[in-house]
């Protein structure tokens, strides 16, 4: 069942001074941050027992079943784009990317065209875990995960996926590489930053698993990720293998608890990382180490879901072997699915060579083929029907869910700098606006009733995503888009506020909190460094 959406309150009849909030008619609104039909707090699913699963893979070759263990990249922007290569590898999934798709007709169309040509219904995934990371070119964009852990809301990790889920599954995707499960430590962290909820493994856990569970219950599969942990790294695995030479202990206290959580929930499945972590395994990546797959996710703790790769065409797993060699070390790893393999034809070959040479056994292709079966029938993808084009249209124009991602916004918007009460700013009080996102930030700020000026004004706000924000000849308020670290570089900015996302709610959040018309209500969800600003710091007025 999908969160209901409650509607923003909007605040009126505000009476302030042109620079701070002496007196007020009217109190600004503060976000309702009540989780509001919190997903269901049993642990874990009732196991599942496949009926149709086994019964499908007895009747299969061993090309179809390692065909099920392959997840392409979509070719085109139809399904007749991809006839050759379905014919040929008989994937068992496919994921889109921004390249296939263009309006919401026609991915609903795609998809049913693709499922069609498909003897065994297929996963049609997609990164769809909002912010930063999006394919779609329709559909409501919700702020980045930093910005739900701003909230300490579950409610609202919910609501983000559960809304995200309905429109995914109008559009015929019933797979989504989300939610994100690392604990973002480092702040310099090129490729996690924002895409993570936090840098407290506890908060992470959280959040994680209400959007996990609102995707399953949507019938979409949610996919955990990137295990054993990608959130202390200073290199992008799509360009380079990061190396994370933490100790075992610290890892465990740190990066694990969010995905051990995630195993004791029984989540369908779980992305591994391209990192090396020399104290887990000296050798190889995460995702083709027999120590840190099959030995840690799948003997220590106990994980029998469905563990996928994370792109095999990234940089991060192509240095040490060759791409064929790449797909029969992460199956030997104790991985079921191999994420876009760059090279499909290499890995198929690898993968049958193998089992011919005895390196691989059909036993163990069986097994993978089993766990992706089984995920497909648990989700309704094996007798799912077509979906309606215009239902489509539809769904991701849906009101309501513009509305539950400006409750997100809002409640995530986080005030860590107030200097001499500089705001709320009056009704009318002229700013500049410069910085990043500045054209889209004045846009928000004169929606909000401010008088966007470029010459004199009564204030300037300033927007980053991580450049420090110098302070100007009038009081300057910072609008931090990215993670709040430009606050450490920023001392004598009049306000900072945080708000995690450069999306268009959070622009709004922004403006609502400068003017008063919303109660900032958002808390720090991780530390600022060479500040004061710790975990869970949030100002309010």
């Amino acid at each position: 069942m999908r969160i209901p959406v409650t509607r923003a309150l909007a605040c009126a009849g505000i009476a302030l001074t042109a620079l701070a909030a002496t007196a007020c008619t009217t109190a600004p609104q503060e976000v309702d941050t009540s989780p509001h039909e919190e997903p269901s707090p049993s642990p874990s699913e009732p196991p599942f027992e496949p009926v149709a699963a086994p019964r499908l893979l007895a009747e299969m070759d061993l090309d179809a079943k390692i065909g099920q263990l392959l997840v392409l990249t979509a070719q085109g922007t139809s399904a007749a784009d991809n006839a050759a290569q379905i014919e040929e590898y008989l994937p068992g999934g496919v994921i889109y990317f921004d390249a296939n798709l263009t309006g919401a007709a026609q991915i609903a169309e795609f998809s049913n065209g693709v499922q069609e040509l498909s003897g065994t219904p297929l996963f049609i995934g997609i990164d769809q875990e909002q912010g930063l990371v999006v394919r779609l070119p329709v559909g409501t964009r919700f702020p980045d995960a930093m910005a739900v852990g701003a909230t300490r809301d579950t409610g609202l990790a919910a609501l983000r996926a559960s809304t995200t889920a309905a429109e995914l599954a109008a559009l015929g995707i019933n797979l989504n590489y989300a939610p994100d499960a690392d604990v973002n430590t480092d702040p310099n962290n090129p490729v996690i930053g924002i895409r993570s909820f936090g840098s407290e493994p506890d908060l992470v856990s959280e959040m994680a698993l209400a959007e996990a569970r609102a995707y399953g219950e949507q019938g979409i599969v949610p996919v955990v990720k990137h295990f054993p942990g990608h959130g202390d790294t200073d290199v992008d695995s799509h360009t380079g293998l990061p190396v994370i030479d933490l100790p075992r202990d610290r890892w465990e206290a740190e990066h694990l608890p969010p995905f051990r959580a995630a195993v004791d929930a029984g989540v369908d499945a779980v992305m591994t990382a391209h990192v090396l972590m020399p104290q887990l395994d000296p050798d190889e990546p995460a995702t083709l180490s027999s120590a840190i797959i099959g030995g840690i996710l799948r003997d220590e703790l106990g994980y029998e879901g469905v563990v996928t790769t994370d792109a095999l065409n990234m940089e991060g797993v192509r240095q040490r072997h060759s791409d064929g060699e790449n797909a029969v070390l992460a199956i030997e790893a104790g991985v079921d699915q191999l994420l876009m393999p760059p090279d499909p034809a290499a890995a198929v070959a690898a993968i049958k060579e193998a089992v011919e040479t005895g390196r691989l056994t059909e036993g163990r292709i069986d097994e993978s083929a089993l766990r992706v079966l089984s995920l497909k029938e648990k989700r309704g993808v094996l007798d799912a029907g077509p979906v309606d084009p215009s239902a489509a249209e539809d769904a991701v124009a849906d009101p309501e869910h513009a509305e539950a991602a400006q409750r997100v916004a809002d409640a995530s918007a986080t005030l860590l700098r107030n200097t001499d009460g500089v705001l709320p700013l009056a009704p009318g009080s002229r700013v500049r606006v410069e910085g990043t996102n500045a054209d889209r930030l004045a846009a928000a700020l004169t929606e909000a009733g401010l008088d966007v000026v470029t010459g004199d004004a009564d204030a300037v706000v300033t927007g980053t995503n991580t450049a420090p924000v110098a302070r100007s000849t009038a009081p300057t308020i910072a609008v931090s888009q990215g993670g709040p670290y430009p606050l450490a570089s920023s001392p004598d900015v009049d306000g900072f506020v945080a708000v995690y996302s450069a999306v268009d709610v959070s622009l709004a959040a922004a403006a609502r909190v400068i003017t008063g018309e919303v109660r900032p209500t958002g808390t720090l969800p991780v530390a600022v460094p060479d500040t004061d600003a710790d975990f869970g710091t949030g100002l309010s007025y």
